[in-house]
């Protein structure tokens, strides 16, 4: 379904930075009525609106059954070759849903503590009480974070890893769970490349997994930072071709379940997509990137990792961070304890 519209304002108007949660994004995106289901509903809806004094805004929603964030962001890549006259886009689609079918019998072979049935003794409040932020982090926002770690860790830590072990300590924190409930992060694996051999490029169906890292609260907010580093470089590692073929399997066994929603922070990398290069004629875009940063209908239990650049000219990471009130000033607080450029933070 696609949308044209117009709108009064000009690019100037939306300040200096655009970043998530985009103003104005039920303008920019209408909803049309009966388009947001599964089944007999639009695969895409896309609106342009034209801003005064030039410049457009180009929106899109998409039918997560058919694709992922990879697929979607080589679709705008190729909507952009076609503006630019090409006959063919540069990544031919590939369809082949069949590569990651569950095995025949299917077979679970793999821990998966994402899909784990937990009691709900963490209450997830949705009311109007909710702080949407979006938090910048640049060279010395992670150099700070790096050299909290002991020497054989910054070793081999990735940015990644550095940033989703600091949000779901200083989130933990902020929420204030009971000491021993299990609160879990998870993050979203791209798994094209954990394959031998790879997928084929190309391919746009969904091709992601859900990698936990599980711990109490209390452990996770009274150890050392590394504490929380180590368990979530040990979650990635757990992202094999084993692991994802048993995740297929599992779908076919307990009937596609849901993550559980019960102490779960999920996060995921969009930096190199490719959202901030689609070009349709006019050059890259001031922003390219998720317009919020929540995916579903509980905003507080996920993040999106966004390449950004800030007023300054710098480049960095956004992640657009959704919390109640009182628990985003506890998250605001911890967060800058923990950025606190200090050189008797490492840990030998």
């Amino acid at each position: 379904m696609f949308i044209e519209a117009d709108a009064d304002v000009a690019l100037e108007q939306f300040g200096d930075e655009i970043r998530p949660p985009v103003p104005c994004l039920d303008e920019l995106l209408y909803d049309v009525p009966g388009s947001g289901g599964i089944i007999n509903c639009p695969l895409l809806l896309i609106q342009v609106t034209r801003l005064k004094y030039g410049g457009f805004i180009f929106s899109l929603r998409f039918n997560h059954t058919m694709s992922d964030g990879t697929g979607i962001a080589e679709f705008m890549s190729a909507v952009g070759e076609f503006a630019g006259g090409a006959e063919a886009p540069s990544i031919q689609p590939i369809w082949e849903r069949h590569i990651l079918s569950a095995r025949n019998p299917p077979r679970v072979t793999c821990t998966h503590h994402e899909y784990d049935d937990v009691v709900n003794n963490i209450p997830i409040i949705l009311d109007g009480d909710m702080v949407h932020r979006s938090f910048f982090f640049g060279a010395p926002e992670i150099s700070a974070l790096d050299g909290r770690l002991p020497l054989h860790l910054h070793r081999n830590c990735t940015k990644f890893e550095l940033l989703t072990a600091c949000l779901w300590r200083c989130r933990t924190i902020a929420l204030s769970p009971d000491p021993n409930e299990e609160v879990r992060i998870l993050c979203v694996i791209n798994c094209r490349k954990r394959f031998n051999p790879p997928l084929p490029a190309g391919y746009y169906g969904n091709a992601f997994v859900l990698a936990a890292a599980i711990a109490t609260a209390e452990s996770l907010s009274k150890n050392p930072f590394h504490y929380a580093v180590e368990l979530v470089m040990k979650a990635k590692t757990k992202a094999t071709e084993e692991h994802v073929k048993s995740v297929a399997d599992l779908m076919v066994i307990r009937g596609r379940p849901h993550f559980t929603l019960v102490g779960n922070y999920a996060v995921s990398d969009v930096r190199h997509l490719g959202f901030g290069d689609v070009d349709f004629g006019w050059g890259k875009p001031v922003y390219g990137g998720p317009a919020k940063g929540e995916v579903g209908v509980v905003p507080e239990l996920s993040s999106y990792y966004i390449p950004f650049k800030n007023k300054k000219g710098e480049n960095g990471i956004i992640v657009p961070i959704s919390l109640q009130k009182n628990a985003m000033d506890v998250f605001v607080r911890e967060l800058e304890i923990m950025l606190k450029n200090d050189n008797e933070n490492r840990v030998c």
